[in-house]
């Protein structure tokens, strides 16, 4: 280990100053599991217990003392960093990762709002798969993050939604059910790829891959000219493009999600996911899309797409 994600120290300082986690996550803008989630990592990275779970409340042990003195710091030294950003009439900056799935117009239009209502802050973007871009938050490298993981929400997810996962074709792709199903995918690292290899080998239907496309274009220009078969989330599926094959196993749903820094501007943020989520979340009917209560974080999780 050599360095410490800021976010994590600055949770534990909001905790022992709140002697809260409940008010500790609605301060930092987070659910309470992931507070709690936040505070195992750093103990796991320090090797040591940061709280006396043997007294009542919020108790820190020697060590965690010892933490926190130190923690409060380095903080400030960061903080007083950043702070001659704004000094210097360059503004704030504000990092922005998601993968290439949800860039398009929509998205566009919604970082302009953005700018628009908060021209001192300097908006950077990138795209990559979620793996990385979560790996990049927890380092510090980025601020905001739009991520599909599986099969439960990241640990700093804000929001969290789910998306409807369909077959489709071209439609010069006909279904023959005695020949294995031609796929196209973007490889074994993608989550659309592993739900149809696993739908399929449960229902004991054959299939061949017989693209791999490196981005999610490739796949619908790829079916559209009916090379084969592959899987979108019905709010990226083109018009040219049939869905829905009824010889077809059902797949399963992709777990989207928003993930937070935890030293976030916190107006900047609930104004970018706020938009982030009007934009990105699927709709229905007219209705406007409604974030679903986050479960506990699990054991186990992996950053997909």
């Amino acid at each position: 280990m050599t360095n410490i994600p800021t976010e994590l120290l600055r949770t534990l300082l909001t905790v022992v100053d709140l002697r809260s986690f409940t008010k500790a996550a609605q301060k930092l803008g987070v659910t309470q599991p992931a507070v709690s989630a936040q505070i195992k990592r750093l103990q796991f990275l320090l090797g040591f217990d940061l709280l006396d779970k043997s007294a009542p409340g919020v108790s820190l042990t020697e060590k965690g003392g010892a933490v926190v003195s130190q923690a409060r710091r380095l903080l400030a030294i960061n903080d007083q960093i950043v702070s001659l950003a704004r000094e210097s009439g360059h503004g704030r900056v504000l990092r922005l990762g998601l993968p290439g799935d949800f860039v398009g117009l929509p998205l566009w239009q919604a970082l302009a709002r953005f700018r628009a209502r908060w021209p001192e802050v300097r908006l950077h973007m990138k795209t990559c798969c979620s793996s990385t871009l979560l790996h990049e938050l927890e380092q510090g490298d980025l601020d905001v993050v739009v991520a599909m993981t599986s099969p439960h929400p990241h640990d700093m997810a804000s929001h969290h939604w789910r998306e409807e996962l369909v077959w489709v074709r071209g439609p010069m792709a006909p279904l023959d059910l005695g020949q294995p199903l031609p796929l196209i995918s973007r490889g074994e690292g993608c989550i659309f790829h592993r739900h149809m290899v696993a739908a399929l080998e449960a229902a004991g239907r054959s299939f061949e891959i017989v693209f791999t496309a490196g981005h999610v274009d490739e796949l619908s220009r790829a079916a559209a000219a009916g090379l084969g078969f592959t899987a979108l989330t019905r709010s990226l599926v083109d018009p040219a493009l049939m869905c829905g094959d009824a010889g077809l196993p059902k797949l399963a749903e992709v777990l989207c999600g928003i993930c937070v820094a935890a030293d976030t501007d916190p107006a900047v943020r609930d104004d970018l996911v706020g938009l982030l989520t009007e934009t990105l979340t699927p709709r229905s009917a007219g209705k406007p899309p409604v974030a679903e209560p986050r479960p506990a974080p699990r054991a186990t999780m992996q950053s997909v797409a």
